[in-house]
Formats: C-alpha cells, structure tokens, sequence
C-alpha cells in the first residue's frame, strides 16, 4: 500500500496572497520537510563484506586453508591479515565515495518560486508547506502536490506518474471534461511543458502521489563508468594469460620436484601479481576525485561516465545569455520610432529615476518614452519590490531590466496594473516569440505586447513618430533594430491597441491586431570577465565553441566577438537556415555546421538537430541548455550540460553535468578535470600492469636457468597487496599537472592500452623483471643464501614500484621537471611503501613470515642504483616522445 500520509488541505477558494513567513516556519516544524524517502545507504560492515566478492579473493582464502591445513600457520594468519586490511582499506574509498556522491547531490538542490509575504521569491522545494502559493512557468516540475487557482494555457507532462506520453490540459475547469478535480489538479514530479500557472500546495513530501509511489521503490543502482567496463574485459583476459602461465609454472616446478604446496602458493601469488584486480577501484576513485573537484570548480557531476566522456569533448554548443554573459541584462538605451535616442543610466540608483533624452522636445520625448515603458511592465511577469530598505527582484532577468526601467521612468508596476486591472495574459513561449497582456479600460480593453523587434515591427500597421499615430515603415525600424544589435544590444520592440470590451470573455492570440509600435528599447548584458581567457583555453586545448542562440545575428555576433570567439562573417548562421538545410537532408546540414560558429534565432528543436548534426561529423559534443525544450539537444549530447542558476528542472535531469555558477569558465575547468583523471587512470594501469607483468617475467627467467623461487608466495602477497596497493591509490587521486588543456583532445576510439603505453610497459617489464632476475641471480652464484637473495630481491622490487610511482606522476614531463611536492599524497605513498618494508624487516613475527632481515646501507644503496636503472629508460623514452611531437607540430 502507497504511504498516503494525510496533511492538512488547503482552502477550498484559497486567498492568492501566499503564506507569511511565520506561517511557513510553523507548519514546516509541523509537517517536516517536502522531500521524497531516500533508500538507507549501505552500512559500512555491508560494504566490508561487499569487499570479499572477488575470484582473486576467494583463490586468496583457498591459500589460506591450504595453509592451515598443512600445518603452515603463519602463512595462513599473513594472508587472512593482508585481506583484512585490503578489505578496510577498500571499504574506507567505497564508502567515503558514497558518502561524497551523496554530499554532492545535496548540492543540486530543486527549488520552488512563492509568494511569502505577498512579495515572489524563490525557496528551496524542500521548504515548501501546505498553503504556499506557487507560481509556475513552462520547463519547471511541479515541487508538490498543488490545486490550481490561476493558469495561462497551462499543459503538464504526468507520463512519469500516469504513463500518459501526451502532455495534459489543466486549468480550473477544462472543456468537455468531466472530471473537473484532476483537471486542476497539479501532481509532484510532473512537469510543466507549456504556460504559466498559480497553485496552492495541497500535499508535501511523502502524502503526494509521487511520495506514495517512492516510498514503494529503491533507487536505481548507477551504470559502470563504461572505462571501467572496458577494462574489466581486459583484466578477465589478462587473467587466463596469466592463468595459462601459471600452469606452466606449476608443471616446470612439479618436474624439478618442488613441494605441491609452494607450487600453489607461487601460483596464487603470480595470480594476484600480475591480475590488477584493484584496477577498476583505483579507477573508481580517480573518477570520484575528479567529482568532488569538479564540485569545488562549480561543476556537478549527475554521471560518473560524464567524467570520463567531458575529457574527451572536441566541441562545446554553448548558449550566450548567463553563460558567455553575466545574465544582467539592463536596459541602456531606447529607440523611438522616428529615431529619438533616450539614454537610460546603466547602473543609476533605481530611487532617483532619471532618464535623459536627447531632442528637441524633452517634455514629449519623456512622455512617449513612459509610453513604451507603460507597456514593458504591463506585459510583464516579473516583480520588482522593497523588502527591507532593499530592492528584491523576481522572474526573467528581461522582465526585471524593463521593470527597472519603469522604475528609473517614475512608473510603478503596481499603481499600472491598479490603473488597468488583467483581463488575460498571453506567456511569453520560444515559438511566439512575444508576450501580451489584455487589461480592462473603462470601454475599451487595452492590448500591451513586448518582443522580438522583427516579430512585432511585422505585427504591427501602425507606429509613433513624434507623438502621432502614422503608418508603420518597417525598413527605417528594422535598419535601426540592425544598427543597435550591431553594437552588441539586446533589442526588443513594444507595441500597444485596442479591442472592443465585448470580447474581453475569449482574448487570445488572434486578438493582437491593429497594432500600434512604440519603439525599441536596447538592453546591455556584458560578457563575464573570465570567458575570453576560457575561450583561449579551448583553443589551445583543441576544443572548438560554436554559440547557439536565440537572439539576433547581430546582437549574437557582437557579443562573441567579446567573448574571444574567432569567426569571419559567412560562419554566422540562423534557424530559418537550420530549417532549409533539414529540409535539403542531413549532407547539407552537415555541410553547414562543419563550418559554422554562430547559431543565431535558433528554435529549441533546431538546437537538437545542430547537435545530432555536429555528432555526425565526428564529433565529441558538450552542449549547455536551461530550458524545458533543450532536453532533446541535452540528452543527444555526448555530455549535456544544465545551467544551475536559471536551469529548468526539466534541464537538469537531462543533463550530466550541471554548472552552478552558469558560467562558460566553469564548463572549460571541467574539461580540464576530466581530462586529469583520464591521465590518472593511465598512470594506474602502467604502474599495475608492468610491475604484475615484471614478476611473472622473473619467475620465467629462473626456470630455465634451475634457480629457486626468487620470491616467495607470501613475499609476492606482500609486494602486490601492500606496497603496491598504496601507491595506485596515490597515483588515482593525483593533482592535475596543469597542462591539461595545452593540446587536443584524444579520440574516443583510443584504447587505454595504446601504443605508447604497450611500449612503456614493455620496457618497464624488461628493465624490472630483468634486473630483478640478474641480480638473484649474481647473489645466488656469490655465496648468498637463498633467503638473504630473497631479501634483497623483494626489496629491490619495491623500490622498483617507487621509482616506478614517481616516473608515472607525469606522462609526458621529466621526472626531473615535475614538482613533486604538488602532489604532496603521491611523495608520502612512495615514502610509506618504502617505510612499511623497511620496518617489516624489524617486526619479529612480521619479518619471520616473510623472510625478511635488516640489510646494510651498501646493500640498500645498490638496491636503489639497480631501481633507478628505470629513471633512464624512462626518460629517454619521454624525450624521443617530445621531440617526435615536436616535429609533428611543426610539420
């Protein structure tokens, strides 16, 4: 049965004035918050125990019984010990990663715009409680339980509840329908597709119908990073390698007549060598670090494989308003009709209202000019109001610049719509391009439009010039809409008519006749400071930006240019173009946007067929979006990217990403993150790989030449579980080496094991497990006894991992030029290793299960001079690789 826990309703004609505060606060602490039950996460024995599932693990255990079972008791206590402290070990990184990605989720918070106080502000979902009144807009999910008591062409989205894939007609009452309850009835978690809306909150959290359902279901368990798939594969086939050369071990050491028992224990320990099985954790974490720094950086990562994917991006699909821009829009400048220029105080002190106008008569100037902006605030949805000797703004950043221009003008929002009560509303959608108010005259209902300027110069008959009404000439306003779009304005145009007072029952669309244009009004939103030097960084990082927006080409091109964007004139492109390049087939589309830049007066399901356009010719595309419509494009993308600040919900969930700060800077950082973790898992998977590969290559090596094991199980146990596993984690969660954007981007299709790594583990296998080899082998024909030449074979490998970590802290740099103390966890897991070995020679038990014994500092210094053998291969392996990409680049 669904959790339907009953609240208090709402009024049944609620008032449309909202809660007070106090209200809210009261009945929070009464009814708790409004928020969905959350699955109990695992606790941290379950994740120990979760530690466990492991072949490699349960080959470890069969050791250890065997162990026990033949009387070998503290091989047995070794290994059980080794697997309880990998198994905390593991269950420490797991959780602490549970426990960020739950952090990080809290971050991305939904939220609710109400009316508290009789003034529009906007709450977190959570704080919502019955008897709010909410105020809706299309691309916005529905944060509770609502009854509606006001709704403009109002069509909601319930397949999430319902299954119903057509979106749904709601309102107070619906034509033709009987059920007139679910008609105004808004259910959580649907969505709002088309309209605008008011609604009082009728149930919260739990006692919603989607709270019924939650309580019912589990989250969903995330997807494998599809990296990590890809290795796991590899690790599987490099187990039966590995299986198969155990076996031959086993049948050569079974002919020399070796003990059954040290056959096994070498095999499981070659087995566990060679077998990175902690590689997709150590990959894990290093996509978990990147996470939570690319949280710090303002990028909320909704995708584990968004990391991964996001170092890969060749083009970023970037909206212009709040992303290249501040979001800040202020209205500079209004054009009249005739060409009278009045210049508005871009940051004047709303209290002192001035307007300065230019012509010969600044009385008329001024009253003409209040004209426009009479229309501006009435077909307005935003609120602009005092709240605490403050001005507190609410709604489109456009809606609120035109209001505070009223402002600057003298005029008040709220005296305006007391003088001329609503009579209907037409929202403001994407596919009209305009929004308009109907308002009750004494005979008369008066009609107020605000739009695009091409939009309404093409609605209207008739325009202002000089105060008199005379017909319209579209070519003077619509070169003097160019002329301000080519100086980077915003530009909108305002238009205001009359109907007769006998329609006021059915006002709709087809009402906006006989227009009467009123002039433009030019608005400012500049670009943020940080964006050309981001744009900077995509060039150098081989990633290009293409700006795809709705506003003017010429507005559009203005501010990219601004913005650092490189383009020459034939790559600026508009929607009516998408259109008859779709209509041609996707080769032409295709032919467009391999050169194109600038999308300007693109439609939402232009952007998605951009996208998918830009997909098909090779690339790998990030693409921004905040609204309902930009779901499509978000969710075509490689990595879609929602804007936190003034992204829908509908956005968000679309996405992989969600930039907080909204800002184009943010986005370029991510890539930057995602392209150091990919570094950090290659750095793993060579240091795994080649040292496993090097002990197996040992093992080979003494067979034929009729030595002893140069390692023992236990020793091998040691080497792989201990020293070695420290130092993965550190290469995992290594800092960035800074250099991550300064050349392109690698191709998808690049296996992890490519050339240059296959060649550096080659060599690295060679120099380890062949130098390992000679010097067991000089010990051993020198008067060693096999334990003391076991000794220092086993330390020599561990400063092989060493020097191995430390030669991986950069692919690409000098060991020599790296500055290690960036990376100050990766010098402490080096110098950790390497103390927990040395005092394992001087723990009694510790040191007689493994056969270890203190050496001299002659010894400890030629163990290290064989160790740094690697350094030169290394780097002289990275230099012939920087001079061969030097001579590519200059090709």
């Amino acid at each position: 049965m669904m959790n339907l826990t009953a609240q208090t309703p709402a009024p049944t004609t609620p008032a449309v004035i909202g809660l007070t505060s106090i209200e809210a606060e009261e009945r929070l602490a009464e009814l708790g918050p409004n928020t969905l039950p959350e699955p109990e996460p695992p606790s941290p024995l379950r994740v120990f125990l979760i530690q466990f599932r492991n072949p490699i693990i349960y080959i470890l255990l069969l050791a250890s019984a065997l162990s026990f079972a033949t009387g070998r008791i503290e091989d047995g206590l070794f290994i059980l010990v080794v697997l309880l402290i990998n198994a905390s070990i593991g269950t420490y990184q797991e959780y602490s990663a549970d426990r960020a990605a739950a952090a990080l989720r809290k971050l991305e918070q939904p939220s609710a715009r109400v009316i508290r106080d009789g003034v529009a502000c906007r709450i977190e979902a959570k704080r919502l409680v019955v008897g709010d009144l909410v105020l809706l807009e299309s691309g916005d999910r529905i944060p509770a339980d609502l009854m509606l008591v006001d709704a403009s062409d109002l069509r909601c989205d319930e397949s999430l509840l319902t299954g119903e894939s057509m979106p749904v007609a709601k309102g107070r009452t619906v034509e033709g329908s009987s059920d007139e309850t679910a008609s105004s009835m808004l259910l959580a978690g649907s969505l709002v597709t088309r309209g605008r809306a008011k609604g009082v909150v009728t149930a919260t959290g739990t006692a919603t119908m989607l709270g019924g359902i939650a309580a019912e279901l589990g989250r969903a368990s995330s997807s494998q990073p599809p990296l990590v798939a890809r290795l796991a594969k590899f690790t599987n086939a490099l187990a039966v390698f590995v299986g198969l050369a155990a076996l031959v071990l086993v049948v050569a050491g079974f002919m020399r007549g070796l003990p059954l028992h040290d056959l096994v224990m070498m095999s499981v320990g070659l087995a566990v060598s060679a077998v990175p099985e902690g590689l997709p954790i150590a990959i894990s974490v290093a996509l978990a670090v990147s996470m939570r720094r690319m949280a710090a950086r303002n990028v909320i990562v909704r995708s584990m494989p968004a990391v991964e994917a996001l170092g890969s991006t060749t083009i970023i699909a970037t909206d212009k308003t709040g992303t290249l821009t501040s979001n800040v829009q202020t209205v500079t400048e209004i054009r009249l009709p005739d060409g009278t220029d009045i210049a508005l105080d871009a940051h004047a002190d709303l209290d002192k209202c001035e307007i300065r106008a230019s012509g010969l008569d600044s009385d008329l100037v001024r009253e003409r000019a209040r004209r426009l902006l009479r229309a501006a605030l009435l077909a307005n949805e935003g609120t602009l109001a005092r709240r605490d000797d403050l001005w507190v703004a609410a709604g489109d950043t456009v809606d609120v610049a035109l209001l505070a221009a009223g402002r600057k003008a003298g005029l008040g929002q709220e005296e305006l719509n007391d003088r001329y009560p609503l009579a209907a509303r037409i929202a403001y959608e994407p596919e009209h391009k305009y929004a308009a108010s109907f308002h009750h005259g004494s005979d008369r209902i008066h009609v107020f439009v605000k739009g695009a300027s091409e939009v309404l110069i093409e609605m209207s008959d008739r325009m202002d010039s000089a105060g008199n009404v005379v017909e319209i000439d579209r070519a003077s306003l619509l070169a003097q809409k160019e002329e301000m779009a080519a100086r980077g304005l915003r530009v909108l145009a305002f238009a205001e008519g009359e109907i007769g007072a006998s329609l006021a029952g059915s006002l709709g669309h087809g009402h906006l006749v006989d227009l009467v244009l009123l002039g433009l009004a030019g608005l400012q939103d500049p670009v943020r400071p940080e964006v050309p030097n981001a744009m900077k960084d995509c060039h150098a990082a081989g990633v290009e930006v293409v700006m795809v927006t709705g506003d003017d080409p010429r507005t559009a091109a203005a501010i990219a240019r601004d913005a650092g964007l490189s383009f020459h004139a034939g790559q600026v492109v508009s929607g009516h173009d998408i259109d008859e390049a779709a209509r041609a087939g996707d080769q032409r589309l295709d032919e467009i946007t391999r050169e194109a830049r600038i999308y300007a007066r693109v439609q939402p399901t232009q952007k998605s067929a951009i996208v998918a356009s830009l997909i098909r010719n090779g690339h790998i595309v990030a693409v921004t979006g905040d609204g309902v419509n930009d779901g499509p494009a978000l969710k075509k993308a490689h990595v879609g990217v929602a804007m936190g600040l003034r992204g829908t919900e509908v956005a968000k969930e679309s996405a992989d990403l969600v930039v907080t700060d909204d800002n184009f800077a943010s986005i370029v950082a991510g890539i930057a993150e995602g392209r150091a973790a990919y570094r950090n898992i290659r750095k793993v998977v060579l240091m795994s790989v080649a040292t496993g590969a090097a002990e197996v290559l040992l093992f080979m090596l003494a067979l034929p030449f009729g030595l002893p094991m140069p390692l023992l199980p236990i020793q091998l146990l040691w080497l792989n579980l201990v020293t070695n596993g420290i130092q993965d984690v550190a290469l995992a969660g290594g800092r960035p080496e800074g250099d991550e954007l300064a050349g392109p981007p690698r191709s998808p299709l690049e296996p992890v094991l490519d050339r240059t790594m296959i060649r550096r583990v080659v060599q690295s296998t060679v120099v380890i497990g062949g130098a390992a080899f000679l010097a067991f082998q000089w010990m051993i024909a020198h008067g060693y006894g096999v334990p003391e030449a076991r000794n220092i074979t086993l330390l020599i490998f561990v400063m092989f991992e060493n020097v191995q970590t430390l030669a991986c802290s950069s692919e690409r740099r000098s060991i020599f030029s790296v500055d290690i103390l960036r990376n100050r966890f990766l010098l402490l897991s080096v110098l950790a290793a390497q103390t927990i070995h040395i005092s394992a020679m001087y723990v009694p038990w510790l040191s007689g299960t493994l056969g270890l014994s203190p050496i001299t500092p002659l010894e400890w210094g030629l163990s290290m001079l064989i160790a740094s053998s690697l350094v030169l291969v290394t780097e002289v392996d990275k230099f012939v690789s920087r001079r061969s990409r030097d001579r590519s680049s200059h090709a």
